[in-house]
Parts: structure tokens; sequence; C-alpha cells
């Protein structure tokens, strides 16, 4: 099997390793459609765009305070706050000097949230530079060193925090409106990249998973922002397992299971695509030296594709496979049926205008223009028509039929009822109130 080959990041315009920076970061997802649309069609202005966005943001909530936080400390205290660190004020004497060694926790706003801000405000103030159409700079670099000069009076630090601390950061409904302000803080600092020009602080290449997941991670920003207000349901890293057939009692705890790189689904439209992105040529050299895609990566999606088929899931039965990889100056869409399956082949030219790449990631999730139609679904046979209504017999007429049925004559009773012999007894005997058992017979007594 040919060896994979890595495609050379320095070919590709930094505009548009910005715009896939952006498409992978959670800004892209947080902003409304309106700035959205004002980056996608500015990708040379991106990180002017963020210090814009960033410094709205920032400004926004210093006027309604910024979050707070817990900061855990150790004192020398003259009274007892928290817990008791036993071992300092023994071993330091304090109890003799009328102190007592506390650790407690402090509430305040210089947070790994607010020191990433403000160290992201720093580095926007440095490599922002864009001008107006008079040819003079604008003011957003001004405007992110004022605002970082600001968090510095309020006690924030200048340190960036380490990505442990980042990483781990999660809102809640109180702290909801600062996950635009940290997406804008974290992008800055993945704009941070060597242009074209010469530059001393030269930035290494990344490493080539760094490359891969980025790539990943952007279409399906890219696909979750633009296609989920459209009915389309966007997963990523969706799990398939293997259906084996008369497994051994040992091979389930051995058997890998597959992970998916993006899951596209339309229930209304009856469609599901699995897409697999690679970060390298779509084009190799085979064993006899004549172009051909990679086997291995064709072996990955067909086994996606067969693994997910259900009788039960109608969708899985006519799912698609899109073998998506990027390319410089060249562009490569095929498909073809394998096996009831479509498969598409793709190449997403990252030297093309971004509203081009938008156009081509937008055509990937339709039919292949050159492929057949897809056949509609047979149609349902015509219900029978119904049944006529069952003929009613015709029976005689009836003699009395319009006329009254004749009165019968009344039965009377005497007025003072029936007969005694005809009456029922008012309560049984054996009823308490019933009648008066007969006296029981008297003999005489025996002398």
């Amino acid at each position: 099997m040919p060896s994979e080959t890595a495609l050379n990041p320095n070919r590709i315009p930094i505009r548009n390793i910005w715009l896939l920076l952006l498409y992978a970061s959670a800004l892209f997802r947080d902003i409304d459609s309106r700035r959205r649309a004002t980056l996608e069609e500015n990708p040379d202005d991106i990180p002017d765009l963020i210090a814009e966005i960033l410094a709205y943001e920032v400004d926004r909530r210093l006027s309604r305070n910024l979050s707070a936080g817990w900061q855990p400390r150790q004192a020398d205290l003259t009274r007892v706050r928290g817990r008791i660190d036993l071992r300092r004020t023994e071993t330091h004497s304090l109890l003799q000097r009328g102190r007592v060694a506390c650790k407690f926790n402090e509430i305040t706003i210089n947070t790994p949230r607010n020191r990433l801000v403000r160290a992201a405000l720093a580095r926007l103030a440095a490599i922002t530079g864009r001008q107006d159409a008079a040819g003079q700079a604008t003011n957003v670099a001004a405007r992110c060193r004022a605002l970082a000069a600001r968090l510095e009076r309020l006690g924030v630090g200048p340190e960036k925090p380490p990505p442990t601390e980042v990483s781990i950061d999660t809102f809640g409904r109180i702290d909801a409106n600062d996950k635009v302000m940290v997406g804008a803080a974290r992008l800055a600092f993945d704009l941070a990249l060597p242009n074209e020009t010469a530059n001393p602080a030269a930035l290494n290449i990344p490493r080539r998973e760094v490359d891969w997941r980025l790539y990943e991670m952007a279409i399906y920003g890219f696909y979750k922002v633009t296609l989920s207000p459209h009915g389309w349901r966007v997963s990523h890293g969706k799990t398939l397992h293997w259906q084996p057939q008369n497994p051994t009692p040992g091979i389930s705890s051995i058997l890998p299971v597959m992970k998916t790189d993006i899951w596209l689904e339309h229930p209304a439209q009856r469609r599901r695509i699995i897409i697999d992105t690679k970060f390298s040529d779509i084009i190799t050299r085979g064993r006899g030296g004549n172009p051909s895609l990679q086997s291995g990566h064709i072996y990955q999606i067909y086994a996606y594709l067969r693994s997910q088929e259900n009788p039960g899931d109608p969708l899985s039965l006519t799912a698609s496979g899109l073998l998506l990889h990027p390319a410089v100056n060249q562009t490569l869409d095929e498909s073809a049926d394998i096996q009831g399956h479509p498969i598409r082949f793709a190449a997403l030219d990252l030297t093309a205008p971004a509203p081009q790449i938008r156009r081509q990631l937008l055509a990937m999730t339709e039919p292949h223009p050159g492929y057949p139609p897809a056949t509609p679904p047979p149609a349902r046979p015509p219900l029978p028509p119904p049944a006529p209504p069952a003929a009613v017999p015709n029976f005689p007429p009836n003699p009395n039929s319009g006329t009254a049925c004749p009165r019968q004559p009344r039965r009377t009773l005497p007025p003072d009822g029936p007969p005694a012999t005809q009456r029922p007894p008012p309560y049984p005997p054996h009823h308490p109130r019933g009648p008066a058992p007969p006296p029981a017979a008297s003999y005489p007594l025996r002398p």
C-alpha cells in the first residue's frame, strides 16, 4: 500500500490558514450571523476583526463586572479562616506570636479566564495593523492596549495561564456571556502565525497531526454552523462497532471500534453522509507508477458504510461516504457507487478565495452533478376501490306499518290492594322485625 503523503503547509496562503482556524474555533459558533459573514468575506482582516470582537466583548463585560472566581490562598492570620495548617503553625511557632497558618479560598477577578483575555489583548495589539480607505491605521490596536491596561488596574495578572487551566474552564448559566470573549481570546493566540513577509520571529510548521486535527475541526465547525439551521444533524466522532458473526468468547474484548470524523444526517430528505477527512494528497503513485487513490482510505470509508448498516434504519442502507482531502492549486471531485453506497472522492482547494472555499464545501453535501439521479422510491400501489355497501334484504312489507299499535287495557286493582294471600310478608320470620314466633309449648314440671 502506498505511503501517505503529507501536504506542505507553506504553500497554503496564510489567510486561508486563518480561515481554517476560524472555522475550527468556538467563536465561529458563538457569534451572530452578521459577524460570521463579515469574517468569512474578509479572511485577510481576520486578526483585526477578531481584535474588534474581543475589544467589544471585554468592554461590554467590564460595564457589567467581570466574572469572579475562587482562588486558593495561604496566609498567617491573627484569626482562624478556612482550614488550619497545623504543620506550618507548629514548625514556625506561630501560636507564641499570636498567629495561626490558614488555608482558605478567596474571591478574586484574577482568574485564568481573565488572565487569558488580558494576554490576548496584548497579543492582538502587536499583530493588528489594518488601514482604512484613507490609508490611516485604525485604532483597534490602541483600544486593545487601553483595555489591557484597564484590566491591569483591576488586578488581573499579565501572565497567560497554562493550557491545562484553560482547557478545564467550563461555562454555566451565570457566566454564559463570557463564551464569545473567551473564544476570541483563544483564537487570538492561534492567529499569531507568520505571514508571507519577512518576520524575525518565525514560527515552525506545526506537526502533521496538528494540521490534520485543524483541518478536521475546521470542516466540522463549518458544517455545524452552516447546515444545522437547515435541518441537518451534524455530529463529530461518532463510534461504530463491527458486526461479527459467530464470534468467539474473547473477540469482543480485543476487537477495536471505529470512530468517524463527521456525520451528516437529514431525516426529512432521507440522506446520510459519512465524511472522513484526510490531510494528505488525494492522488498518489501506485505500484506501477500510475496515479491512484489510496487504497487504505477507501477501505476505511467502506468499512464505515457497511458497519453502520441496520435493517431497522432505512438511512443506513442508502448512506453515502465522502473522502475529503485538501489540495493546493488543484481540484478533484469523482464519485462511484460501491455495493449500494455512493462514495465521493473530493479535494478542497485551500488556495482559492474564501467564498469559493465555502461554495466547495456546500457542494459536497449535494448529490454529485455527474452521478445519475437517485431513483425515487417505488410508488405505492393504488388502494382498491371501497367495497359497495351490502344490499339490504327485501323483506315483505309490514301490514301494521303506518298504523298505531293498539293500546292494551290497563289492569286495575282493588282500592285496598291485592288480596292478603298475595301480599308478601314485610319481613321474613327470622328477621328481628319479622312476625313473632309462636309461643313455645309449656310442660308441667315434675314434682
